[in-house]
C-alpha cells in the first residue's frame, strides 16, 4: 500500500530463512481483512507497506531448530507470531507473547512468506486438503479464530443470549461460534440484507437493525429489559462499543474484538455498567487445533464468509469493493 487508497502488487526478492525457527511457505491463497482498510481510508498510516496478515499454504522450507512442521506440510498460521511455549502463551494469551510480532509486517498478500517462531505460530492440517475446504481454512488464521475468541470471552453458552455487534466476517463468525457453544438464543445487529442472510445461516435467532441508543432499547426490549447475557463487539467505533457496553445485562460478559481507534469510554459509564469485559488481539494459536479440526470434520463452514474471489494482482480491486461494502470479504488466489 503506497498511500491511503493505493494498493499495488509488485515483485519483492523471494523470503529465505534467516533464523533456526523460521520456515518458508508457499502460499495457496489470502484474503483482505476488514482491518486492511483502516491504511486504506487514512486511519492509519501507509508508505509504501507490505500488507496481508491472514494466509494458509504448503511448507517449503523449515530452519534447523523447527520440529512440528516440514516441507510439504499444508498449514495455517496465527495472524500474530507466538512461540507458544512463554508463560503468557501457556496461559492461552499467544497474541500476547513475548516474541509476538503481527503478520501485517511481514505481509502475506504474496506468494510465499517467511514465518517466524513457525512451531509455535503454524499448525499442519491432518494431509492435502480439498479445495472446497481452503477458504475454510483460511478464515481461520483470522477472522473464525478472532469472532471464536470474541464469543468466548463473552462466555457464550448454553442458556445465553448473546449480541453481535457488527455483521463484518468477524462478527458473522463470532455467530457461528456462539451457535457452537450452544448459545440458545443469539441477536444479529445488521442492517445488510445478504449480512442477514448468512447471520441466520450460521445460528442467528433474530436481527436488529437499529443503532446506538435504539439499539440498545431494542436489546432490552428482547431481553426483558435485562440485556444481553453475552456481548460481542466487531466494529471498533465509538458508537459500536458503547452500544455494546450497554447492551450488556449486569455482570454480563463483553468480549470486544473491533480494532478500535479514537474510541473513549467514559470511566463512570463502564464502572456503572458492572459488566465483565475481555478483548483485544485475538490468540487464534490457542484455538486453531480445534479449529482445523471441526474444518477438517466439516462440522463448520467459514468459508461462506468469503464472498468475493480474485486474483491476488487485482488485489486493489477487492480492496475497494471492500471499502464501498460491495464485499464482506474477499479471497485472493494465488
Amino acid at each position: 500500500m503506497y498511500s491511503a487508497g493505493d494498493v499495488r502488487v509488485e515483485d519483492r526478492e523471494d523470503p529465505t530463512i534467516i533464523d533456526p525457527t523460521d520456515a518458508v511457505i508457499r502460499l495457496t491463497a489470502t484474503c483482505i481483512c476488514g482491518s486492511d482498510l483502516w491504511p486504506y481510508r487514512g486511519i492509519e498510516p501507509a508508505d509504501h507497506q507490505v500488507m496481508g496478515h491472514e494466509y494458509v499454504g504448503v511448507v517449503e522450507e523449515v530452519g534447523d531448530e523447527v520440529t512440528t512442521i516440514k516441507p510439504g506440510d499444508f498449514v495455517v498460521g496465527s495472524f500474530v507470531i507466538s512461540d507458544n511455549t512463554c508463560e503468557i502463551c501457556r496461559a492461552g494469551f499467544q497474541s500476547k507473547c513475548v516474541h509476538a510480532e503481527f503478520v501485517a509486517q511481514i505481509g502475506t498478500q504474496a506468494e510465499k512468506a517467511r514465518i517466524p517462531y513457525a512451531d509455535g505460530t503454524l499448525v499442519a492440517t491432518p494431509g492435502e486438503p480439498d479445495a472446497d475446504l481452503v477458504p475454510a481454512l483460511l478464515a481461520a488464521s483470522d477472522v473464525l479464530g478472532t469472532g471464536w475468541f470474541a464469543a468466548d470471552a463473552a462466555q457464550a453458552g448454553p442458556g445465553k443470549t448473546v449480541a453481535v455487534v457488527g455483521d463484518g466476517a468477524v462478527g458473522l463468525m463470532a455467530i457461528l461460534a456462539a451457535k457452537h457453544l450452544g448459545a440458545e438464543r443469539i441477536i444479529a445487529m445488521s442492517r445488510h440484507p445478504e449480512r442477514q442472510k448468512l447471520a441466520r445461516h450460521y445460528g442467528a435467532t433474530d436481527i436488529v437493525t437499529e443503532r446506538g441508543d435504539e439499539g440498545v432499547a431494542r436489546i432490552k426490549e428482547l431481553t426483558g429489559g435485562l440485556g444481553a447475557h453475552s456481548v460481542v463487539e466487531a466494529v471498533g467505533t465509538q458508537e459500536s462499543f458503547m452500544q455494546a457496553v450497554g447492551a450488556t445485562r449486569g455482570g454480563g460478559h463483553l468480549g470486544y474484538v473491533g480494532v478500535n481507534y479514537d474510541v473513549t469510554i467514559p470511566g463512570i459509564q463502564l464502572f456503572f455498567a458492572g459488566i465483565h469485559t475481555l478483548g483485544g488481539p485475538a490468540p487464534v494459536r490457542r484455538y486453531l487445533p480445534e479449529l482445523i479440526r471441526m474444518i477438517w470434520d466439516r462440522t463448520i463452514d467459514p468459508g461462506l464468509v468469503f464472498d468475493l474471489t480474485l486474483p491476488l494482482e487485482r488485489a486493489a480491486e477487492g480492496y475497494q469493493a471492500m471499502d464501498e461494502r460491495r464485499a464482506t470479504k474477499v479471497l485472493l488466489t494465488l
